[in-house]
Order: structure tokens, then C-alpha cells, then sequence
């Protein structure tokens, strides 16, 4: 499990050809990803399910070096949703020995390679182990200039809305906020992804149609790409495919 976890690799994931096929005027700077099918690349193997989970812990290290070589600024993953409490509590405690597991063995390796590790969601929650160790990698990762992975972990859109409706009534009731200087660039600044423009391009794996409470108020303008690869299964060649699909796509806003 250790070197699924860690999947360290010394050379380059990308050739130069593969490269040079990507157009940098019509570039995602800020990709969103909605990991999705661990359970079935499991099951269709006759594994437990959390050896799906391990697999796509594996795929994210690998997705996020790529993403990094192809110059994407912003990387934002959707690994446990409000949602997701109310699987099996067995699997619920193994995700989150999972996390905290894949943040200890990976944190030097997001240090050697600028990765600036930052979450979005409902921390609190979290159990107080879970979240020292949490704590713990976004100080040492603080000063990564690479590539910024954000993890959704406890998130869901609407709780973050609800989140962020509650700050901007409690701001009014202080009069700190008149009502009538709330407008949509001030919300998007109540909301946990304040400090990142909008996804250009969301993907969502495992063969699902739906966006599951992800990121509803940042994407509204995002394109998105849906694959029936299984996140496990998910590699630098599908982002590098992906991004090639977005680059043949029209953005019409308004239009």
C-alpha cells in the first residue's frame, strides 16, 4: 500500500510531442475533478473496496504531477463530500485513516515539488488526528509556488453557500456589510474558494452524468467533460486528453 500511495516516479510523465500539441492561448489554468468510481474499479475486481480507494490515492499523485508538468495553476478534487457520512461507518473511518495517511507520506514530496496543499469544506468535523495532521501539511506545503492542490474534503456546494449566507447576514447585523453592496463578486468572496478564479474545466470520471453538489457556484460558466474511465484508472494521458478537448470547445457566455 505504501507504494500506491506514494507512486514516485524520476522521470518526466509527459514527452515533448505530447507537449507541444497543447495550445497555451486556449489554456484551463484552473482544473476541477470529481474522482468518482473507486468502489466499482474495485468491485469489478472482486477487491474490498477500500483497495479502490488506495488505487485512487495512487492516481491522484500521478494526476497531480501532470497536472504540474502541463502548467495548470490550479488542481481542485473532490475527495470526501457531506455526503459521504452516510456510507458504512467501516468505510468512513478507513477513508479518513486513508487521508491522513496519504498526507503523511506524501508531504515531502509536495514540498520537493512546490505543491501548495489547501482544502475547502467543513474541517471541523473531521477528527482532531485527521485534522493536526491536516494542519500540519498546509503549513509545510505553504510556500509551494508550483501548482495549488485543493482538496474538497467535508464539502459540499450547498453547505458552503449555506456557510457563506450565514457570514454575510451575521456581517449586515454588525454593520459591517450594507445589503446593498452585496453582489455576486462580493458572495464569491464569503465562499471557501475566495482566493482562486473559477474552474475553466471541470471533469467528472467513472462514467456518472451529474455534478453531485460540486463547486455549483464557481462552475456555472466552467466546461465540462464527463468520461466512464474510473478514477483509478485516470492518468496523465486522460488529463493531457481532457485538456486537448477543452482547447477544441467555444466558450459563449451570454451568447
Amino acid at each position: 500500500m505504501t507504494a500506491l500511495l506514494e507512486g514516485k516516479t524520476e522521470t518526466k510523465l509527459y514527452s515533448k510531442e505530447d507537449l507541444m500539441r497543447v495550445n497555451r492561448f486556449r489554456f484551463p489554468s484552473h482544473v476541477a475533478i470529481v474522482m468518482d468510481g473507486n468502489r466499482r474499479f474495485a468491485k469489478r475486481r472482486g477487491l474490498p473496496a477500500m483497495t479502490g480507494h488506495f488505487r485512487g490515492a495512487a492516481s491522484l499523485t500521478r494526476v497531480v504531477r501532470g497536472a504540474s508538468e502541463l502548467g495548470i495553476q490550479v488542481l481542485t478534487v473532490y475527495a470526501f463530500s457531506t455526503e459521504n457520512w452516510k456510507r458504512p461507518p467501516v468505510e468512513v473511518n478507513a477513508l479518513m485513516r486513508l487521508f491522513k495517511t496519504y498526507l503523511l507520506r506524501q508531504k515531502k514530496e509536495m514540498i520537493e515539488e512546490g505543491v501548495r496543499l489547501n482544502v475547502i469544506g467543513d474541517t471541523s468535523k473531521l477528527p482532531k488526528d485527521v485534522r493536526r495532521v491536516l494542519e500540519d501539511t498546509l503549513e509545510a506545503t505553504r510556500e509551494g509556488k508550483q501548482i495549488d492542490l485543493v482538496v474538497a474534503f467535508n464539502y459540499g456546494a450547498r453547505d458552503e453557500i449555506k456557510r457563506a449566507v450565514t457570514a454575510i447576514v451575521e456581517d449586515c447585523l454588525e454593520s459591517k456589510l450594507s445589503k446593498d453592496a452585496i453582489t455576486e463578486e462580493m458572495i464569491s468572496g464569503y465562499l471557501d474558494t475566495a482566493r482562486w478564479k473559477d474552474p475553466d474545466l471541470v471533469i467528472r470520471t467513472g462514467g456518472e452524468s451529474r455534478i453531485s453538489n460540486f463547486l455549483l457556484w464557481q462552475i456555472s460558466y466552467s466546461e465540462v467533460l464527463m468520461t466512464n474511465v474510473l478514477w483509478p484508472d485516470f492518468n496523465e494521458k486522460d488529463l493531457l486528453a481532457a485538456v486537448l478537448e477543452y482547447q477544441t470547445r467555444e466558450t459563449r457566455i451570454g451568447k
